[in-house]
């Protein structure tokens, strides 16, 4: 089933179309994406062998996160939480529920190269370009972004609050040598805080079915005062989202889940979604100066994914912690 992935990503290698600051940074863009997405043995990371299936019964209760602290609040939306729970094993299925993701995954890598790259003083086309760096990944722990940032030579920790993702991330990830030493928690990013970890960039992506990204929370707010009070002074925060507008309705939701079928009916709820301006905002109460931000476009005739200015469905942000806690 995931046998299509590796022509996709491929043609994709070539193809993305560079955000207006990434062309003068990335002269070798597409060797540097066909290093960190190819594993070990010169595969795609989803050309490997499929971790086993898990079984899951409907009527299977989901486990409150796992881990010393338990009085932590969560801004976790507890409904989405028992609907990931049931989509937790089709991670890795390139065919299944989250194809747009494998399929996205080095358009949204090139942003996060480019801008992490710029902020740490790195050389975006070394293929350790992240060498030293602790990134935390919050709510996409099937391990799609997980994999290529350790590839990239970050420490990574992966957090999502239902423990078969994190079950299914570590069973995939234990497939290379270079993805082994990531550290997959089931926990919140609040029980984090609790903790007093601390990383040098915090990643939050929305995934199309995620745990725990900005879309899916209770109370965008205080999840954003979380990821601030887990990046250190002068670290690195990335979230991504879908803007509050009706071409977003349109296209994120009708087209996507009622005509395409890419995702499952009821995936995205419209009042739910940050416009650019109230994500701006929050991130600014919790510390975090946005300092970039790149939008999402899709080539129905290619089926390719690109960079571009355009804001108004997908996009994604870049920011900066300048004061400490």
């Amino acid at each position: 089933m995931a046998s299509k992935l590796p022509n996709q990503l491929r043609a994709l290698y070539a193809s993305t179309t560079r955000h207006r600051l990434l062309s003068p940074r990335f002269p070798n863009l597409n060797e540097v994406f066909r290093d960190l997405l190819l594993g070990s043995n010169g595969r795609l990371f989803s050309d490997a062998p499929s971790p086993p299936q898990v079984s899951f019964s409907p009527s299977t209760p989901v486990p409150p996160p796992s881990g010393p602290n338990t009085s932590a609040p969560s801004s976790l939306n507890q409904k989405e939480l028992v609907e990931f729970f049931a989509s937790a094993e089709t991670w890795w299925d390139s065919e299944g529920p989250f194809r747009p993701l494998h399929a996205m995954n080095p358009t949204r890598l090139a942003f996060i190269r480019s801008t992490l790259c710029r902020h740490f003083g790195r050389d975006p086309c070394s293929p350790r370009a992240f060498e030293g760096l602790k990134f935390v990944d919050v709510g996409w722990c099937g391990g799609i972004l997980s994999e290529p940032l350790a590839r990239m030579g970050a420490t990574v920790t992966g957090v999502d609050a239902v423990e078969k993702n994190i079950k299914i991330a570590r069973l995939h990830a234990d497939l290379d040598p270079l993805t082994s030493t990531i550290e997959y928690c089931c926990t919140t990013a609040e029980k984090l805080v609790e903790e007093q970890r601390n990383f040098d960039a915090v990643i939050s992506l929305e995934v199309c079915s995620p745990s725990q990204v900005i879309e899916h929370v209770a109370d965008p707010a205080e999840f954003c005062k979380s990821l601030a009070a887990l990046t250190v002074a002068n670290g690195a925060t990335v979230i991504s989202t879908i803007n509050r507008s009706m071409r977003a309705y349109a296209t994120a939701i009708v087209a996507a889940e009622y005509i395409l079928h890419w995702l499952p009916k009821g995936t995205h709820q419209w009042s739910s979604f940050l416009t650019s301006d109230e994500l701006v905002l929050i991130l600014q109460r919790a510390s975090i100066s946005v300092k970039e931000m790149a939008g999402f476009a899709y080539n129905p005739l290619t089926g390719r994914w690109s960079l571009s200015d355009d804001i108004s469905v997908n996009f994604i942000a870049y920011g900066t912690k300048t004061t400490s806690e």
